[in-house]
């Protein structure tokens, strides 16, 4: 499967090529560095899976969207718009010509009301009670 983030600005497309991709601004702990301001040091991670592609957000300060909407992990559809912070991507995934589909997005629906927390600087965090930043954690560990 060919998974490929299209910057929405006109950059060159970027490819997930590992099954595990860390996002960040730290280089020696991510996989796929932007030096953007916007970006935490770790921001989110991206799985590819049996076709597929996931995502997670590490707790970022500035937040992981799809399709404009804040969320904390999910799963991504071809032509969906993901964006870390302030930079934004088109979503292509599997063989072929990348063309544009925008009926097979993701759409959003609000099933459980939002239970939040304040952050160290006053940011409203999503409360996840998941360990996925500690099997993270360990699973980097002797990289």
């Amino acid at each position: 499967m060919i998974a490929t983030l299209i910057p929405l600005d006109g950059s060159p497309p970027i490819h997930i090529v590992r099954d595990v991709t860390v996002v960040g601004r730290k280089q020696g702990l991510c996989d796929l560095i932007f030096d953007h301001e916007s970006i935490s040091k770790m921001h989110c991670v991206i799985a590819r899976t049996d076709g597929l592609l996931f995502f997670r957000d590490l707790g970022s300060t500035n937040g992981t969207r799809v399709n404009g909407q804040r969320v904390v992990r999910g799963a991504l559809l071809p032509n969906d718009e993901l964006a870390f912070a302030a930079l934004k991507f088109r979503v292509h995934l599997g063989p072929g010509e990348i063309e544009a589909r925008p009926e097979e997005r993701t759409e959003m629906f609000d099933v459980f009301p939002k239970q939040s927390v304040e952050g160290p600087f006053g940011h409203d965090k999503t409360r996840d009670s998941s360990r996925d930043h500690e099997i993270l954690a360990d699973s980097r560990v002797g990289d």
